[in-house]
């Protein structure tokens, strides 16, 4: 059980619908005047007045300079974040290790963490949360604390449920009620790749995309979507599923003995398979010196992702698909193959689709786990 102190703990306020709106307008938007804000929202000019007071006296915002207005009207107060009013534990698991940040309300990352798994029965991972969450509570009065895994996570009425996580060996694990009766703090827990997807909706290269899509590729290949500004959860927990798409009918089998499929192509696994190799920094480097097994192998998982890209574009229109991860150096090696296969199967109607390679640390998991925590209490 985690030791808990008054001294480094902090109780999220109780928030009306709208003093959420508006916060949720600085939090992600960057700080805007009190006129913006009221356009923004559509609040009268008192009500916007009376909520970010509330906001100002719970130290959520503060006032800053006033600016004058640019017709008729009088002049308004800018509202700025206060990143240090709350700070939030992100931990993502794996079948090896916890990796673990601690983040402020902007979520900027102020410390981190990482530890060994020696078990992975689930009362051993739940303890080792609670000590790294204590380890940090010395430095930081701690809110919430969010956890990501790989795998199938769906809600019970607002409470997440581990359907199952292959690399842990879980399944059917109230992941959240454990860690927050361990550390005392709220907790919410999801999918590593949907986790990925809100964080960068809200503060990474999705922010100002009402509809946009992440694929991470690594040991496997995932994918989020945010549909209108909300993230897809699907019914059963598992939406994203990409791996299995069909790429061409002649190929090499994936794991689950499917041929041609995505996981055949553009996975660690499969790329080491198919280019003879034991490192995937290796077969870049034997590729750009000539290996052909290499160029190969990588030419064909950007032809894979390119597939993926294509029908994610197709089926729900993104402003932005971003790609990420462990593997992103395929991306890059492989762009023109990955950019032909787009075209080819691309609807012949649709724009091109706008696509963004982003830097990836494996800790970027932990961040993403954090922003969840942030969301889960906002």
């Amino acid at each position: 059980m985690s030791k808990r102190s008054a001294l480094h703990e902090a109780t999220w306020p109780e928030l009306h619908e709208a003093q959420r709106a508006v916060l949720l307008e600085v939090l992600i938007h960057g700080s805007r005047s009190r006129a913006d804000l009221a356009r923004r929202t559509n609040l009268s000019r008192a009500t916007l007045m009376r909520l970010t007071r509330g906001l100002v006296e719970l130290g959520l915002v503060t006032e800053g300079e006033t600016l004058a207005p640019t017709g008729r009207g009088r002049p308004s107060e800018v509202l700025h974040l206060r990143p240090e009013a709350a700070y939030f534990v992100g931990i993502k698991l794996t079948g090896d290790a916890l990796y673990a940040v601690v983040t402020d309300l902007h979520a900027k990352v102020l410390a981190s963490d990482e530890r060994v798994l020696e078990s992975r029965a689930v009362e051993d991972v739940v303890r080792l949360v609670a000590e790294v969450v204590d380890g940090f509570r010395g430095q930081f009065a701690l809110t919430a604390v969010g956890v990501c895994l790989a795998g199938d996570v769906t809600y019970e009425g607002d409470q997440p449920l581990v359907l199952e996580s292959p690399f842990l060996g879980w399944g059917t694990v109230a992941l959240a009620a454990l860690v927050e009766r361990a550390t005392g703090l709220a907790a919410s827990v999801s999918n590593d790749v949907q986790a990925l997807t809100v964080a960068h909706h809200w503060f990474g290269a999705g922010v100002g995309c009402t509809n946009m899509a992440l694929i991470a590729v690594g040991a496997g290949i995932g994918s989020g979507f945010v549909v209108n500004d909300h993230i897809v959860r699907g019914s059963r927990g598992h939406p994203g599923k990409v791996g299995h798409l069909l790429v061409t009918e002649h190929g090499p089998q994936c794991d689950r003995g499917h041929t041609g499929c995505v996981s055949a192509f553009v996975t660690i696994p499969a790329i080491l398979q198919n280019s003879g190799n034991s490192e995937l920094e290796q077969t870049i480097r034997a590729a750009a010196a000539g290996d052909e097994a290499s160029d190969r192998a990588l030419r064909d998982a950007g032809r894979a992702l390119g597939t993926v890209v294509a029908t994610l574009a197709d089926l729900i229109d993104p402003q932005k698909v971003i790609i990420t991860g462990e593997a992103l150096a395929v991306a890059r090696y492989s762009s023109a193959e990955m950019e032909a296969s787009i075209r080819e199967r691309l609807d012949p109607a649709a724009e091109a689709v706008q696509v963004e390679l982003v830097d990836f640390d494996f800790a970027d998991y932990a961040w993403a786990a954090a922003i969840g925590a942030i969301r889960h209490v906002i």
